[in-house]
Parts: structure tokens; sequence; C-alpha cells
């Protein structure tokens, strides 16, 4: 065993370097669109000033933050963790807090928010807080987001639509456009999956990441022959350019001190919790998750290296403001690439290298399509919901909150909803029935932190 084996437990941990690289690619592929999807949302905002973002800076600023915050992940929490600017955080900087200050204000509160959370995780808040969370919903958490993923995966190749408000019916969602899979980048996507299905149930090493690239190459045929349009985000067509040179001009382009005089300091400071509330969270469901599918949890459900792996998770926070390209955070595709083998943060250093790279080969990244990528996310959504048998559905305590963490996930598009409807409704239920003593006294401060999240609505139309 050499050095380096030791050092990232590739070994330990059950894994070989092929194994590692593999789950690294997968997780990239996975997670390439925010490469595109982050510029085109950030730019669709205009702050007080009526000024937008050049999106080519976006794009690369994107590419850039998530590589070497991926990397440090991979280096310092040695965990299959990928990060990258959050989707959610993302919109509610450009639509939400821009508006009331400049960007550079609004950028400034980011990179505020990360130093914040820092703080937590060096004073053991953070990892106190993950700790005091049940392990029975913790694993829920995993399950929830599984469901989620699956949702993602489903509704990014259009497989799931939203029913239009014109159509006249309660149903939210609908199969494909008007209940029909009638559009060929559908069909794409359900020859792909069950393609990566069967090779996934014959134990094909890599099925993953073949489902990924093969559902690609059938895409582009596809498109090269019947033109159908209508993809998701990217069209899958050989790119006429394949290097470009990265357009870096919004580093550093931040401010921390005006929008207090700008906003004012309540509005600021409802901003800054909004953003806090949700990194912190959402980052602890996707660790459990991503630990989950990996069999990487110890009996606490804690995964190894906990603290160093919320701190660069904090760092990358900070990060995304630092680059104008808002708060960077664990992504739960990462579980993509453990379905695949991955086990340690080698894979991580992959898919790092690979976001720096895409920083120059943006148009082979807008190749693949959602959905290619999207079977992915169905295949893993499935791997993470087999853990809801860990769960005691006969203690209603545990199992109501379970329940609603599950459901609320995918329901309302959100890891944080879910899990402070579980939080919730656990501290309340074990209180009602004299379980008191069951109750970490952290739970009540953290219940009574999503209390304020989800009464955030009257209380900012009360502040603004």
């Amino acid at each position: 065993m050499n050095a380096f084996d030791r050092f990232f437990e590739i070994t330990q941990r059950g894994s070989t370097l092929s194994r590692e690289i593999r789950g690294g690619v997968v997780t990239f592929f996975t997670m390439a669109y925010i490469v595109v999807l982050n510029p085109l949302i950030l730019a669709g905002g205009v702050d007080k000033d009526g000024a937008q973002l050049p999106i080519t800076a976006l794009a690369a600023g994107t590419a850039l933050v998530a590589g070497l915050m991926t990397i440090l992940m991979g280096v310092v929490g040695r965990f299959p963790l990928a990060l990258a600017a959050g989707l959610g955080v993302n919109a509610l900087v450009a639509y939400e807090i821009a508006p009331e200050m400049t960007w550079a204000d609004a950028m400034g509160l980011v990179v505020i928010e990360g130093v914040l959370i820092a703080i937590l995780v060096l004073t053991g808040l953070r990892t106190a807080v993950f700790k005091a969370v049940p392990t029975q919903l913790k694993t829920a958490i995993g399950v929830g987001i599984g469901l989620f993923l699956m949702i993602i995966g489903l509704v990014d190749a259009g497989f799931v639509h939203r029913v239009p408000d014109a159509a006249n019916t309660t149903v939210p969602v609908e199969l494909g456009t008007g209940g029909k899979l009638m559009t060929w980048p559908i069909v794409v996507f359900v020859i792909g999956l069950l393609i990566t299905l069967v090779l996934f149930v014959r134990k094909v090493k890599g099925a993953i990441l073949i489902g990924i690239l093969g559902t690609t190459a059938i895409a582009i045929v596809v498109e090269a022959i019947a033109k159908p349009g209508g993809w998701s985000l990217n069209t899958p067509a050989l790119p006429e350019q394949i290097i470009d040179t990265p357009d870096l001009s919004l580093l550093g382009q931040f401010n921390v001190l005006d929008s207090w005089t700008t906003a004012g300091p309540l509005v600021v400071l409802m901003f800054i919790f909004t953003l806090l509330v949700t990194d912190f969270f959402d980052t602890m469901g996707t660790m459990v998750a991503v630990g989950q599918e990996g069999e990487l949890l110890d009996a606490e459900g804690m995964p190894p290296r906990t603290k160093e792996i919320l701190l660069v998770d904090s760092v990358a926070a900070a990060a995304g403001g630092v680059a104008s390209v808002s708060s960077n955070t664990s992504y739960v595709e990462s579980a993509s690439g453990v379905g695949e083998g991955a086990r340690t943060g080698v894979a991580s250093l992959v898919t790092g290298a690979l976001f720096l790279v895409a920083m120059f080969f943006a148009p082979l990244v807008k190749v693949v399509p959602f959905e290619a990528a999207s079977t992915a996310l169905v295949v893993v959504g499935f791997l993470m919901i087999t853990t809801v048998r860990q769960i005691d559905w006969s203690d209603y305590t545990i199992a109501v909150p379970a329940f609603l963490t599950v459901t609320l996930m995918p329901f309302t598009y959100s890891i944080s909803n879910g899990i402070g409807a579980g939080i919730i409704t656990y501290v309340l239920l074990k209180a009602a029935t004299g379980r008191i003593k069951e109750i970490h006294p952290l739970m009540y401060g953290i219940a009574a932190l999503f209390v304020l999240y989800f009464a955030r609505g009257p209380l900012e139309s009360w502040i603004l």
C-alpha cells in the first residue's frame, strides 16, 4: 500500500483507483449542467441599478470555483463529495437579494454567510447540531434525497412536466406533455434509462457512466437525423468550437459593507439568515445521503472527517461570493459517483479537475443533455431509498417526522424544507408524548430556527 492509497484510504474503504476515477467522472457529468444553468439563472437577475452579470464570465467563474472547492474537498475532507453553485440559493440571490442592492453587495452577503458558517464549524456548533439529529431521522433525510434526485431527473429530462395553468385541472404534474411521451428527447431519455438499468442490474462495471455517454451518443444521432429540438438546456450536437478562453473578470467583485446602508440592517439580516439556514441544512442532508449510499457512516450516522467536510463546504460558500457566482455547496448528485463505486476523496479530485478543464472546454460540456445525465439520477435515487427499511415505522414519534422529511423534499423541491418539517414534528411529537428525555437539547434550538425559516415570508413582508 503506497502513501497515496494510505492518505485517501482507498483500500481501507474497499475501493480501487479505477473505481474512484470512474466515480469522479460520473459525478462530473451528472453535475456539469451547473456550468450552463447557474449563469443562466444569475444573468436573468437585475440589481437595483438595472445591471446584469455577463453570462460568459459567470460560466467561467462557476467552473473555476466548483473545480477548486471540489479538489479542496478531496484533499481536506477526503470524501467523495463535489461542490458547485447551489441551485435555489442562486435564484434567491438573483431575484430577491440583488434587486435590493448592487450585485457586489449581494455577493458580499454570500461571503458573510460563508464566513459565519465557517465560524460555526470551527467552534464545533455545526458538528454538534449534526450529531444532535437522531440517526433514524438522518436515514429519512437520505431516503428523501433519493426521491428528490429521482424527481429532479424526471423533470430535467421532460418525462414529468408541470401542468399549464390554462389546463383547468387540479393535477400539478403530468406525464410528458398532455399526458403523452410525444417528443424525441423524452424517448431518448427512456431508452437511455432502460439501457442503464439493464447494465446496472447485470452489475456491469461503469454502468452509470456508460449509460450517460451512451445516451448522449444516441441523442447526438437523433438530433442530427430528426432535428427534433426541445432538449432540456443542452442540445446534443457536436460543437463547432471546442476550446474557449475563460473570462474571469468577476473575481473579487464583492462588497461586504454597503448593503447595510443600501437595504437596511433588518433586510440584510433576514437575507443572511435565509442563506445560512439553507446552506447549513442542505449540506447536512447531502453529506448523510452520500455517506449512506457509500456505506461510509458510523453507528451515529456520521461520515468520516465530518468537521473537515463541513469546513470545506463553508469555505466554498464564501468562495462563491468572492467569485460572484453565488454560494457554492455540496451537491447531492455526488451520490451518482458513489453509486458507481467512489468512496474516497480521489473521486473529488477527478471531478474537480474536470470542472477546471470545463473552463476551457465549455462547448464540450454543453454536448451532454439533461436527458442523458438524468438517467444517473433516477438509478441513484432508487439506490438511496432502499435504506427506508431501517426506519422504525411502528414508532409514530419517529415515523411521522420521517414521513414528512421523505415526502416534502421532492414535493417542495427543497432539502431544507424536508429536514425542517421533520425536526419540528420530531420535537413536537416527542414532547407531546412525554418522551422529552429522548430530545437532544440542541434540537429545541434547531426546531425554533426552522419555525423562523418557514415564517420568513410574513417576516420579510413585515420588514420589507
